[in-house]
């Protein structure tokens, strides 16, 4: 009779531990390169539409400095809700930027701000108080809202938005909708270092990780090597 050459029960579940252990190691760098490269794709997908947005709204109403409105969320009722149509934030934004975007739907949250839902899953939404200031979330806003500050960089990335003004705000003014660079000197290494860090620049009082933004777009749209928060959607 011949002898048949077989794995041993030790043997196969000793490999399948070596694979275990494999997989283990390895997944989480690979879940995240995934989550890099979709936050990357939504970032720059987004800042592409919102302008090409603008550009058009520019051919139908004009300079986009003389359109461009700085105004306020919905009032907030005696019982702490929005009501409903007072939001001059959506009339604005559904008058000269939602024709010329591809919308999933609208909302007015508890807080009286505005959001816009894209069909891929990401999501922007204004400032309480402002259309200069917006948030573009890169996927699920609720569960990066409950995040609070943590959430910034990572799954929520600041915008701003005020073709107007100058001052401070040099490397945003007279332009179209761009990551925040308030109160920046040019150099990246300080725009990096306020990112990294979460320090704010000069004198001004935004949370470092704002500047995030404007690193990665800085970066080609690439999450670079070295970025110390991991990004999500």
């Amino acid at each position: 009779m011949k002898k048949k050459n077989a794995f041993t029960l030790a043997e196969v579940l000793i490999t399948l531990g070596i694979i275990g252990i494999v997989a283990a190691m390895t997944m989480p760098t690979l879940i995240q390169k995934n989550n890099n490269r979709v936050v990357e794709t939504r970032l720059m997908k987004f800042y592409s539409a919102i302008n090409q947005a603008i550009k058009m709204a520019e051919v139908d109403y004009g300079d986009k400095q003389y359109w461009w409105e700085d105004v306020k969320g919905a009032t907030i009722d005696k019982d702490g809700n929005p009501v409903p149509g007072s939001s001059e934030q959506e009339k604005w934004f559904n008058k000269y930027l939602a024709p010329y975007m591809k919308i999933l739907k609208t909302e007015i949250l508890s807080d009286g701000s505005f959001i816009v839902y894209f069909p891929d899953g990401s999501a922007l939404r204004s400032s309480i108080y402002t259309t200069r200031d917006w948030y573009f979330y890169t996927g699920n806003p609720d569960k990066c809202m409950s995040l609070g500050a943590a959430g910034r960089g990572t799954c929520f990335f600041p915008f701003y938005y005020n073709p107007n003004r100058e001052d401070k705000i040099a490397y945003n003014a007279n332009k179209s909708f761009e990551p925040w660079k308030y109160a920046w000197n040019g150099k990246i290494e300080d725009l990096k270092r306020a990112c990294y860090n979460n320090t704010s620049l000069g004198d001004s009082s935004v949370q470092g990780r704002s500047y995030c933004t404007a690193l990665i777009q800085l970066n080609n749209w690439k999450i670079p090597d070295d970025y110390p928060y991991k990004v999500r959607y």
